[in-house]
Protein backbone atom coordinates (compact mmCIF):
# COMPACT_ATOMS: atom_id res chain seq x y z
CA UNK A 1 0.00 0.00 0.00
CA UNK A 2 1.48 3.62 -0.63
CA UNK A 3 2.66 5.98 2.27
CA UNK A 4 0.52 8.76 2.42
CA UNK A 5 -0.80 11.72 4.72
CA UNK A 6 -2.80 14.26 4.83
CA UNK A 7 -0.97 17.56 6.50
CA UNK A 8 -3.05 21.17 6.87
CA UNK A 9 -1.25 24.26 6.57
CA UNK A 10 1.05 24.89 9.63
CA UNK A 11 1.10 21.02 10.42
CA UNK A 12 4.06 19.23 10.85
CA UNK A 13 4.39 15.48 8.66
CA UNK A 14 6.73 12.50 9.27
CA UNK A 15 8.58 11.36 6.33
CA UNK A 16 9.77 8.01 7.76
CA UNK A 17 13.42 7.24 7.44
CA UNK A 18 15.52 7.02 4.48
CA UNK A 19 18.40 5.52 3.71
CA UNK A 20 20.88 7.97 1.69
CA UNK A 21 24.62 9.48 2.54
CA UNK A 22 25.81 10.19 5.59
CA UNK A 23 28.29 13.01 4.83
CA UNK A 24 27.52 16.47 6.00
CA UNK A 25 27.78 17.86 2.30
CA UNK A 26 25.33 15.54 1.18
CA UNK A 27 22.10 17.00 -0.29
CA UNK A 28 19.74 14.54 0.34
CA UNK A 29 17.65 14.27 3.55
CA UNK A 30 18.99 11.64 6.18
CA UNK A 31 16.59 9.62 8.32
CA UNK A 32 14.81 12.24 11.25
CA UNK A 33 16.88 15.48 9.49
CA UNK A 34 13.75 15.34 7.21
CA UNK A 35 11.37 15.81 10.62
CA UNK A 36 13.94 18.46 12.26
CA UNK A 37 13.71 20.57 8.68
CA UNK A 38 9.99 21.17 9.80
CA UNK A 39 10.93 23.90 12.06
CA UNK A 40 13.13 25.93 9.42
CA UNK A 41 10.48 25.23 6.91
CA UNK A 42 9.20 29.06 6.25
CA UNK A 43 4.88 29.30 5.78
CA UNK A 44 4.81 31.76 3.69
CA UNK A 45 5.86 32.44 -0.12
CA UNK A 46 6.68 36.13 1.45
CA UNK A 47 8.96 34.23 4.18
CA UNK A 48 11.04 31.92 1.49
CA UNK A 49 14.33 33.10 0.71
CA UNK A 50 16.11 32.81 -2.52
CA UNK A 51 14.69 32.17 -6.40
CA UNK A 52 13.45 35.51 -6.56
CA UNK A 53 12.29 34.72 -10.61
CA UNK A 54 10.38 31.49 -9.43
CA UNK A 55 8.89 33.23 -6.24
CA UNK A 56 7.33 36.00 -8.77
CA UNK A 57 5.95 33.06 -11.41
CA UNK A 58 4.42 31.08 -8.45
CA UNK A 59 2.88 34.39 -6.94
CA UNK A 60 1.11 35.03 -10.10
CA UNK A 61 0.25 31.51 -10.87
CA UNK A 62 -1.09 31.42 -7.25
CA UNK A 63 -2.49 34.78 -7.18
CA UNK A 64 -4.57 34.08 -10.62
CA UNK A 65 -6.21 30.91 -9.43
CA UNK A 66 -7.15 32.41 -6.15
CA UNK A 67 -8.93 34.97 -8.33
CA UNK A 68 -10.39 32.24 -10.43
CA UNK A 69 -11.80 30.92 -7.67
CA UNK A 70 -10.41 27.42 -9.04
CA UNK A 71 -7.85 25.02 -8.01
CA UNK A 72 -4.37 25.85 -9.64
CA UNK A 73 -2.98 24.10 -12.45
CA UNK A 74 -0.52 21.38 -11.69
CA UNK A 75 2.80 21.97 -10.49
CA UNK A 76 6.39 20.45 -11.98
CA UNK A 77 9.17 21.44 -9.33
CA UNK A 78 12.72 20.16 -10.81
CA UNK A 79 16.48 20.72 -9.87
CA UNK A 80 19.12 19.29 -7.36
CA UNK A 81 18.26 17.88 -4.36
CA UNK A 82 18.21 20.22 -0.87
CA UNK A 83 17.29 23.49 -2.70
CA UNK A 84 13.72 23.80 -1.14
CA UNK A 85 11.08 21.70 -3.46
CA UNK A 86 9.55 19.89 -0.53
CA UNK A 87 9.24 23.56 1.06
CA UNK A 88 7.87 25.49 -2.00
CA UNK A 89 5.17 22.28 -1.87
CA UNK A 90 4.01 23.32 1.65
CA UNK A 91 4.09 26.83 1.26
CA UNK A 92 1.95 26.12 -1.94
CA UNK A 93 -0.71 24.30 0.18
CA UNK A 94 -0.01 27.11 2.74
CA UNK A 95 -0.52 30.01 0.72
CA UNK A 96 -4.31 28.20 -0.88
CA UNK A 97 -5.43 27.61 2.46
CA UNK A 98 -5.35 23.42 1.85
CA UNK A 99 -4.33 20.25 3.04
CA UNK A 100 -1.80 18.53 1.33
CA UNK A 101 -1.17 14.51 0.56
CA UNK A 102 2.24 14.05 0.75
CA UNK A 103 3.56 10.62 -1.08
CA UNK A 104 6.38 9.70 -3.21
CA UNK A 105 7.26 7.90 -6.34
CA UNK A 106 9.08 4.64 -4.87
CA UNK A 107 6.32 4.37 -1.87
CA UNK A 108 3.79 3.98 -4.76
CA UNK A 109 4.32 0.41 -6.24
CA UNK A 110 1.59 -0.43 -8.06
CA UNK A 111 -1.35 1.43 -10.08
CA UNK A 112 -4.11 0.37 -7.54
CA UNK A 113 -1.75 2.11 -4.87
CA UNK A 114 -1.89 5.29 -6.69
CA UNK A 115 -5.63 4.87 -7.24
CA UNK A 116 -6.74 4.62 -3.35
CA UNK A 117 -4.50 8.14 -2.95
CA UNK A 118 -6.20 9.89 -5.85
CA UNK A 119 -9.82 8.53 -5.01
CA UNK A 120 -9.74 10.09 -1.71
CA UNK A 121 -8.76 12.98 -2.43
CA UNK A 122 -11.00 15.82 -1.74
CA UNK A 123 -11.44 19.18 -4.04
CA UNK A 124 -8.53 21.32 -4.17
CA UNK A 125 -6.53 19.46 -2.15
CA UNK A 126 -2.95 18.84 -3.50
CA UNK A 127 -1.60 15.50 -3.99
CA UNK A 128 2.28 16.02 -3.51
CA UNK A 129 4.46 13.32 -5.31
CA UNK A 130 8.53 13.28 -4.41
CA UNK A 131 10.80 12.05 -6.74
CA UNK A 132 8.03 11.66 -9.24
CA UNK A 133 10.30 10.41 -11.85
CA UNK A 134 10.40 7.12 -10.11
CA UNK A 135 6.74 5.91 -10.81
CA UNK A 136 6.30 2.54 -12.15
CA UNK A 137 5.18 2.92 -15.67
CA UNK A 138 1.21 1.65 -14.80
CA UNK A 139 1.05 4.34 -12.09
CA UNK A 140 2.20 7.03 -14.51
CA UNK A 141 -0.36 6.21 -17.41
CA UNK A 142 -3.11 5.90 -14.43
CA UNK A 143 -1.79 9.73 -13.54
CA UNK A 144 -1.96 10.79 -17.02
CA UNK A 145 -5.43 10.36 -17.36
CA UNK A 146 -6.03 11.90 -13.13
CA UNK A 147 -4.32 14.80 -14.36
CA UNK A 148 -5.94 15.75 -17.22
CA UNK A 149 -9.51 14.53 -17.13
CA UNK A 150 -9.83 14.45 -13.16
CA UNK A 151 -10.93 10.37 -13.32
CA UNK A 152 -9.23 7.07 -12.64
CA UNK A 153 -10.68 3.85 -13.90
CA UNK A 154 -11.46 1.31 -11.43
CA UNK A 155 -11.02 -2.30 -12.51
CA UNK A 156 -13.82 -4.52 -10.68
CA UNK A 157 -13.46 -8.61 -11.54
CA UNK A 158 -10.74 -10.37 -12.60
CA UNK A 159 -9.89 -12.18 -16.18
CA UNK A 160 -12.52 -11.96 -18.89
CA UNK A 161 -15.25 -11.03 -17.31
CA UNK A 162 -13.50 -7.76 -15.91
CA UNK A 163 -14.68 -4.78 -16.33
CA UNK A 164 -13.67 -0.88 -16.61
CA UNK A 165 -15.53 1.65 -14.13
CA UNK A 166 -14.32 5.36 -14.40
CA UNK A 167 -14.61 6.97 -11.03
CA UNK A 168 -15.06 10.83 -11.46
CA UNK A 169 -12.59 12.70 -8.86
CA UNK A 170 -12.83 16.18 -7.38
CA UNK A 171 -10.52 18.85 -8.68
CA UNK A 172 -7.16 18.71 -7.35
CA UNK A 173 -3.54 19.69 -7.40
CA UNK A 174 -0.71 17.54 -8.10
CA UNK A 175 2.69 19.04 -7.28
CA UNK A 176 5.21 16.81 -8.68
CA UNK A 177 9.57 16.89 -7.49
CA UNK A 178 12.02 15.73 -9.38
CA UNK A 179 16.01 15.98 -9.34
CA UNK A 180 16.05 14.16 -12.68
CA UNK A 181 13.44 15.56 -15.08
CA UNK A 182 14.71 14.03 -18.09
CA UNK A 183 13.46 10.71 -16.94
CA UNK A 184 10.11 12.11 -16.98
CA UNK A 185 7.86 10.39 -19.86
CA UNK A 186 7.26 13.56 -22.29
CA UNK A 187 2.91 13.09 -21.70
CA UNK A 188 3.42 13.34 -18.17
CA UNK A 189 5.61 16.72 -18.28
CA UNK A 190 2.98 17.86 -20.89
CA UNK A 191 0.19 17.72 -17.91
CA UNK A 192 1.86 19.96 -15.34
CA UNK A 193 0.94 23.45 -15.81
CA UNK A 194 3.70 25.11 -14.52
CA UNK A 195 7.66 23.81 -14.17
CA UNK A 196 9.79 25.70 -11.57
CA UNK A 197 13.60 25.14 -12.34
CA UNK A 198 15.40 25.49 -9.07
CA UNK A 199 18.82 26.60 -9.15
CA UNK A 200 21.66 26.51 -7.18
CA UNK A 201 21.90 29.73 -4.50
CA UNK A 202 24.32 32.53 -4.63
CA UNK A 203 26.41 33.17 -0.97
CA UNK A 204 24.75 36.08 -0.04
CA UNK A 205 21.51 34.33 -0.47
CA UNK A 206 22.30 31.28 1.50
CA UNK A 207 23.83 33.76 4.23
CA UNK A 208 19.91 35.42 4.75
CA UNK A 209 19.07 32.22 5.15
CA UNK A 210 21.69 31.19 7.56
CA UNK A 211 20.74 33.82 9.70
CA UNK A 212 16.72 33.34 9.22
CA UNK A 213 17.56 30.03 10.60
CA UNK A 214 19.83 30.65 13.59
CA UNK A 215 16.78 33.21 14.59
CA UNK A 216 14.68 30.14 14.58
CA UNK A 217 17.13 28.19 16.49
CA UNK A 218 18.08 30.25 18.95
CA UNK A 219 21.50 30.68 18.10
CA UNK A 220 23.11 34.00 18.38
CA UNK A 221 25.69 34.79 15.14
CA UNK A 222 27.94 37.52 15.19
CA UNK A 223 29.45 39.35 11.95
CA UNK A 224 30.98 36.97 9.62
CA UNK A 225 29.64 33.68 11.14
CA UNK A 226 26.70 33.36 8.53
CA UNK A 227 29.37 33.96 5.63
CA UNK A 228 31.66 31.16 6.71
CA UNK A 229 28.88 28.82 6.93
CA UNK A 230 27.28 29.55 3.36
CA UNK A 231 30.90 29.16 1.82
CA UNK A 232 30.77 25.59 2.97
CA UNK A 233 27.19 24.97 2.09
CA UNK A 234 27.94 24.09 -1.47
CA UNK A 235 25.21 26.91 -2.67
CA UNK A 236 22.59 23.91 -0.99
CA UNK A 237 20.08 25.61 1.68
CA UNK A 238 19.85 21.63 3.21
CA UNK A 239 23.65 21.45 3.38
CA UNK A 240 23.19 24.86 5.48
CA UNK A 241 20.80 24.30 7.83
CA UNK A 242 22.35 21.16 8.39
CA UNK A 243 25.91 22.14 9.47
CA UNK A 244 24.39 25.13 11.29
CA UNK A 245 22.98 22.21 13.66
CA UNK A 246 25.85 21.08 14.01
CA UNK A 247 27.74 24.30 14.58
CA UNK A 248 24.41 25.01 17.15
CA UNK A 249 25.96 21.93 18.78
CA UNK A 250 29.53 23.19 18.98
CA UNK A 251 27.95 26.04 20.65
CA UNK A 252 26.41 24.67 23.28
CA UNK A 253 29.00 22.17 24.48
CA UNK A 254 31.45 24.92 24.69
CA UNK A 255 28.98 27.11 26.22
CA UNK A 256 29.02 30.00 24.05
CA UNK A 257 26.49 33.02 24.24
CA UNK A 258 27.67 34.33 20.65
CA UNK A 259 29.04 32.39 17.28
CA UNK A 260 31.85 33.79 16.04
CA UNK A 261 33.24 33.28 12.51
CA UNK A 262 35.83 31.46 14.16
CA UNK A 263 33.81 29.20 15.93
CA UNK A 264 31.87 28.23 12.81
CA UNK A 265 35.32 27.53 11.08
CA UNK A 266 36.81 25.59 14.42
CA UNK A 267 33.34 23.65 14.67
CA UNK A 268 33.16 22.59 10.60
CA UNK A 269 37.28 21.43 11.15
CA UNK A 270 36.27 18.70 13.28
CA UNK A 271 34.16 17.38 10.42
CA UNK A 272 36.75 17.78 7.75
CA UNK A 273 34.72 20.21 5.85
CA UNK A 274 36.95 23.07 4.53
CA UNK A 275 36.57 26.90 3.44
CA UNK A 276 35.10 25.42 -0.06
CA UNK A 277 32.86 23.17 0.96
CA UNK A 278 34.98 19.85 0.38
CA UNK A 279 34.75 17.09 3.01
CA UNK A 280 37.36 14.27 3.54
CA UNK A 281 36.00 12.30 0.70
CA UNK A 282 36.26 15.28 -1.82
CA UNK A 283 39.75 15.69 -0.85
CA UNK A 284 40.50 12.40 -1.35
CA UNK A 285 39.97 12.34 -4.57
CA UNK A 286 41.64 15.09 -5.62
CA UNK A 287 44.28 13.91 -3.93
CA UNK A 288 44.26 10.80 -5.97
CA UNK A 289 44.28 12.43 -9.51
CA UNK A 290 47.09 14.77 -8.31
CA UNK A 291 49.43 13.13 -6.05
CA UNK A 292 48.92 9.63 -7.49
CA UNK A 293 48.60 10.35 -11.28
CA UNK A 294 49.64 13.91 -11.24
CA UNK A 295 46.94 15.36 -12.16
CA UNK A 296 45.29 13.15 -14.32
CA UNK A 297 43.83 11.60 -16.75
CA UNK A 298 42.27 8.89 -14.65
CA UNK A 299 39.73 6.39 -15.05
CA UNK A 300 36.71 6.37 -12.24
CA UNK A 301 36.90 2.88 -11.55
CA UNK A 302 40.41 3.49 -10.59
CA UNK A 303 39.72 6.31 -8.73
CA UNK A 304 37.15 4.70 -7.01
CA UNK A 305 39.33 1.78 -5.95
CA UNK A 306 42.02 4.74 -4.43
CA UNK A 307 40.25 6.52 -2.34
CA UNK A 308 38.04 3.43 -1.26
CA UNK A 309 34.40 3.96 -2.60
CA UNK A 310 32.47 2.51 -5.16
CA UNK A 311 32.52 4.12 -8.70
CA UNK A 312 28.98 5.29 -7.93
CA UNK A 313 29.16 6.50 -5.19
CA UNK A 314 32.47 8.68 -6.89
CA UNK A 315 30.50 9.62 -9.90
CA UNK A 316 27.33 10.53 -8.39
CA UNK A 317 27.68 12.01 -5.02
CA UNK A 318 31.36 13.75 -5.00
CA UNK A 319 31.74 14.72 -8.51
CA UNK A 320 29.01 16.72 -9.29
CA UNK A 321 30.17 19.74 -6.90
CA UNK A 322 33.84 18.91 -7.92
CA UNK A 323 33.09 19.83 -11.63
CA UNK A 324 30.55 22.41 -10.85
CA UNK A 325 33.49 24.81 -8.81
CA UNK A 326 35.92 23.98 -11.32
CA UNK A 327 38.03 21.52 -9.08
CA UNK A 328 37.77 18.18 -11.67
CA UNK A 329 37.35 17.73 -15.23
CA UNK A 330 35.56 15.24 -17.11
CA UNK A 331 37.18 14.14 -20.39
CA UNK A 332 37.20 10.63 -23.10
CA UNK A 333 40.52 9.63 -20.91
CA UNK A 334 39.35 10.16 -17.70
CA UNK A 335 39.25 12.38 -14.96
CA UNK A 336 41.20 15.34 -15.19
CA UNK A 337 42.44 18.11 -12.21
CA UNK A 338 42.33 21.63 -13.24
CA UNK A 339 44.86 24.28 -11.40
CA UNK A 340 42.04 25.00 -8.65
CA UNK A 341 42.89 21.75 -7.44
CA UNK A 342 46.37 21.58 -7.28
CA UNK A 343 46.15 25.34 -5.65
CA UNK A 344 43.24 24.17 -2.80
CA UNK A 345 45.54 21.37 -2.25
CA UNK A 346 49.09 23.94 -1.47
CA UNK A 347 50.58 22.38 -5.07
CA UNK A 348 51.33 23.92 -8.79
CA UNK A 349 50.65 21.81 -11.81
CA UNK A 350 54.53 20.31 -12.17
CA UNK A 351 55.56 20.07 -8.80
CA UNK A 352 56.68 16.06 -7.90
CA UNK A 353 54.27 15.34 -6.55
CA UNK A 354 54.28 11.44 -6.89
CA UNK A 355 55.08 10.56 -3.44
CA UNK A 356 52.93 8.31 -1.51
CA UNK A 357 49.86 10.55 0.56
Amino acid sequence: MAFDETIMPGSQRNTGAREDSLRMVAATATGEESVSDEELRPAALASFIGQPRLKAQLQLFLDAARKRDVPPDHILLAGPPGLGKTTLAMIVANELGVPIRVTSGPAIQHAGDLASVLSSLETGEVLFIDEIHRLPRAAEELLYIAMEDFRVDVMVGKGPGATSIPLTLPRFTVIGATTREGMLPSPLRARFGFTAHLDYYPHGELEKLVERSAVVLGLALSEGASEQLALRSRGTPRIANRLLRRVRDWAIVHDLDVVSAGDVQEALALYQIDAEGLDRLDIAVLNAIVRSFNGGPVGLNTLAAMVGEESETVETVCEPYLVREGFLMRTPKGRVATRKAWEHLGLQPGDDVTAVF
